[in-house]
């Protein structure tokens, strides 16, 4: 109880006002929007082959989902690694989430539920055209979007595969359980973002998001407590084995709680510290390990080992 008091102590000297003074040069001001916005046939596929061809349509589609507070700048890096090694067998989708590269204010008013509607239209656009192949690869919260997606199964035959890199199924910040009480009282979370990230990630974190972050996974981890079950569709995770993010329990989870037509889901735990070890664009530092880390997914999620 006194531990409890003190938090509350701190947070009310901590909090000067409800909402943020927000720079120009931020993603949370309205002067920035993600280039997914300006340029859609830049980032999804639906966009980019109104009318496919047959040979198009056979195509595997990889619907990219990025994480809380992120932007489709999370996955460019894979864009880059499909283009510049030619891989001409996979086309990839970087959905947008609802709510998310646009504004503080906009931000602040968005539902879990809208974050997701970005992920459906994208996947009932391209089975509309006649895509037969998709893939799914979430990291961080974009996992438990997807997962309480394919709870209600939501998806279709079209979908064969899903990949999540350090999903967010237990966060290893508890403060987030207790957002509900304390998030009225600060406000907003400030997060600690490198040079150059400001333009990708909110710097400011409404508790509202963080209270539609911790409603999401709690609904999430009773999902899994009552067995997720996926049917055809095959599942890979990806788990950093240190993360200040989310902890590495969530792997455990997600193995324990989710059920396919082909057995237990393969996960691999992953030595690295780095949360969403995939993304290494503006890492204050980024190692060897960091980058073979980065080309053993991206190659396993585009096949590109074994079509080289």
């Amino acid at each position: 109880m006194k531990n409890l008091i003190y938090i509350f102590s701190i947070l009310i000297i901590l909090s000067c006002s409800s909402d943020p003074e927000i720079d120009t040069n931020l993603l949370d001001s309205v002067e920035i929007l993600d280039s997914s916005l300006l340029n859609p046939e830049n980032y999804l596929v639906s966009a980019k082959y109104p009318n496919p061809t047959e040979e198009e349509k056979n195509k595997k589609v990889i619907i990219a989902v990025h994480g809380f507070s992120a932007s489709t700048f999370e996955w460019d890096e894979l864009r880059r690694f499909i283009e510049n090694r030619n891989i001409d067998t996979v086309l990839l989708s970087q959905v947008l989430l609802g709510g998310h590269g646009r504004s503080y204010e906009e931000f602040k008013a968005s539902s879990y539920e809208d974050w997701q509607e970005s992920i459906k239209a994208e996947y009932d656009k391209l089975i509309a055209l006649g895509f037969t192949d998709i893939t799914l690869v979430g990291s961080s919260t974009g996992c438990p979007l997807i997962l309480d997606l394919l709870n209600i199964k939501y998806f279709g035959k079209e979908l064969k595969e899903v990949f999540l890199i350090d999903p967010i199924i237990v966060p290893s910040d508890k403060m987030l359980s207790i957002v509900g009480v304390a998030g009225p009282i600060l406000g907003y979370v400030e997060s600690d973002l490198s040079e150059g990230e400001e333009k990708y990630w909110y710097k400011y974190r409404p508790y509202e998001t963080l209270k539609e972050l911790n409603s999401l996974i709690i609904k999430v981890r009773k999902q899994l407590e009552d067995n997720l079950g996926i049917g055809d569709v095959k599942m890979t995770v990806y788990k950093s084995l240190k993360d200040d993010a989310a902890d590495p329990v969530s792997a455990v989870l997600l193995y324990k709680g989710i059920k396919t037509n082909y057995g237990k889901i393969n996960v691999e735990m992953i030595d690295s510290d780095l949360h969403v070890f995939t993304r290494l664009d503006l890492r204050p530092t980024v190692s060897e390990k960091d980058k073979s880390n980065q080309f053993k997914v991206f190659a396993d999620i585009t096949n590109f080992a074994y079509i080289r």
